[in-house]
C-alpha cells in the first residue's frame, strides 16, 4: 500500500520542496534562529541535527507557524508558510510529530489516525450534525484508510487498543501514522527514535526509508547519528541557531566546526588516535566513556 505516488525521472533536475530563507526568531534576549536558510528537494530524506538547544525544534515550530518569526521566509511548493495557521499548514501538505509524543491517550491508536484526516475532510459541523450519506460514507472511508495506515507502519493488529497502553516504540509509530492520514507531501519527524532500543530504531529506520520510497519526502531531527547518517542523503547542522554547515553526511560529519562542536574546543585538532574522525564515532565514543 502506497502512501501516495510520486513519478521520477532519474535524469531530471531534482525539484525543490521547501525554500527557507534567512529566519530569524528571538525570544527576549535569546537569539533562537539566526538568518538560517536551505532547500529540500523532493525524494530527500533531509537531516536537521545539532547539540541541544541549537535551535532544531524552534525551527520546526516556525515552519509549522507554532512560532512566527521575526524575519526571513519559508516556501512551500508556492505556499508562504509564515503566513499560514498551523492547520493551513498540514491542508497545503506539511505536517509533522513532535518531540514529546502528542498523541490522545484515552482513544483507539485507529481513532487516533482519524483525528488526523480532519484535513481532508468535507462533512463539516452540518455533516455531522445531520448524519446524512455521505458523511457517513466518508466516515467509513476515514475508518478504512486509518486502519491501512496502521497496517502500513506495523500495528494495525492494536487498532483498537488505547493509545497510552502501546509500547514506547508503537506509540511513535502510531503519531507518524496520524502524521501520514493528513496526505503530506513533507513529513518532519522530530526525534522518531528518541527512547527507542536498537531493534526498535531498526524497524523505524525501515519504515523511514519506506516513506521516503512511497513519495512522502522526510525532514528529521535525531540525536542517533547512526540513524542520520545511515538515512540522509543531506544534512543540516545548527549551532546556537545559526547554520554550522550543510552538505552530504560523509561531508558534514568530517567537517572540523561540527566535530568541535560535538566534542568540545580544540577537539578536531587532537588527531586521529585522540578523537574520533565522525560524528557517529564521537555519539559512540562519548557513550562509552560514559
Amino acid at each position: 500500500m502506497n502512501v501516495s505516488v510520486m513519478n521520477r525521472d532519474p535524469g531530471s533536475m531534482p525539484e525543490l520542496l521547501l525554500v527557507v530563507n534567512k529566519l530569524s526568531k528571538r525570544f527576549g534576549g535569546l537569539q533562537a534562529l539566526s538568518d538560517v536558510s536551505f532547500s529540500i528537494c523532493k525524494g530527500d530524506i533531509y537531516g536537521l541535527i545539532g547539540p541541544n538547544g541549537a535551535g532544531k525544534t524552534t525551527l520546526f515550530n516556525v515552519l509549522t507557524s507554532l512560532y512566527q518569526p521575526e524575519m526571513g521566509s519559508a516556501n512551500f511548493m508556492g505556499h508562504q508558510l509564515t503566513r499560514l495557521k498551523p492547520h493551513e499548514i498540514a491542508q497545503v501538505g506539511l505536517a509533522r510529530t513532535f518531540q514529546n509524543i502528542r498523541l490522545f491517550a484515552n482513544v483507539s491508536a485507529i481513532e487516533n489516525v482519524m483525528i488526523g484526516r480532519h484535513v481532508r475532510t468535507k462533512a463539516g459541523v452540518l455533516g455531522a450534525v445531520l448524519r446524512n450519506r455521505a458523511t457517513l460514507e466518508e466516515e467509513r472511508a476515514i475508518e478504512a484508510r486509518a486502519y491501512e495506515l496502521l497496517e502500513y507502519v506495523g500495528i494495525a493488529e492494536r487498532a483498537n487498543d488505547i493509545a497510552r497502553s502501546l509500547s514506547y516504540g508503537d506509540q511513535r509509530r502510531l503519531e507518524i501514522a496520524r502524521a501520514l492520514a493528513t496526505e503530506p507531501k513533507l513529513l518532519a519527524l522530530d526525534e522518531p527514535a528518541a527512547g527507542m532500543n536498537p531493534s526498535e530504531t531498526v524497524v523505524l529506520r525501515k519504515l523511514i526509508e519506506k516513506i521516503r520510497d512511497d513519495g512522502v519526502t522526510v525532514l528529521l531531527i535525531e540525536h542517533d547519528m547512526k540513524l542520520v547518517m545511515g538515512l540522509c542523503n543531506r544534512v543540516l547542522v545548527l549551532e546556537y541557531g545559526r547554520v554550522l554547515a550543510e552538505g552530504k553526511p560523509s561531508e558534514v560529519q568530517r567537517n572540523p566546526s561540527v566535530i568541535e562542536a560535538y566534542l568540545g574546543k580544540g577537539a578536531a585538532g587532537q588527531g586521529a588516535a585522540a578523537v574520533p574522525q565522525t560524528i557517529a564515532a564521537a555519539q559512540e565514543h562519548k557513550e562509552e566513556a560514559q
